[in-house]
């Protein structure tokens, strides 16, 4: 990303924008207090009206501006481990790898190529949104 770590955490921090990078989360219902401590929670909704979901997506380990670990819900499939870590590239980048695994519910039964064949295309447009977020986060604040 055109940005520094600190221009993707702020995206990361504003638990509010989740609705608006992450590919599914419809809206964002609430966001505890104190997002992104651990244990601090999103409450969100995901599908497409008619038929939403109420989920919601726990903070279980943060180091700013370096790796957010998120434990996310979305039943009926289950539940997951998301993890994004950003490591600036020395040329005033970003390289942000988002990496998820299924850790309950029917999907934990799938091989994990079959889970990266369906997961990687929606983390890949997620990834492209956050992009523009956090660069438009660092041309406002720059």
């Amino acid at each position: 990303m055109e940005c520094a770590p600190e221009d993707v955490f702020a995206v990361l921090e504003d638990g509010w924008s989740y609705g608006m990078w992450v590919v599914g989360a419809a809206r964002i219902r609430d966001v505890d207090a104190g997002w992104p401590a651990p244990g601090t929670k999103i409450h969100h909704s995901v599908g497409a009206w008619p038929v939403l979901l109420s989920d919601e997506t726990e903070v279980e380990q943060v180091d700013a501006p370096r790796m957010l670990q998120l434990r996310v819900k979305a039943w009926p499939t289950g539940e997951g481990r998301v993890v994004l870590t950003c490591a600036p590239t020395g040329d005033g980048k970003t390289e942000v790898v988002m990496e998820e695994r299924a850790v309950s519910g029917p999907a934990t039964f799938m091989p994990k190529a079959a889970q990266d064949l369906m997961l990687q295309p929606r983390n890949v447009e997620a990834l492209r949104r956050l992009a523009y977020l956090a660069e438009h986060h660092a041309r406002s604040h720059g």
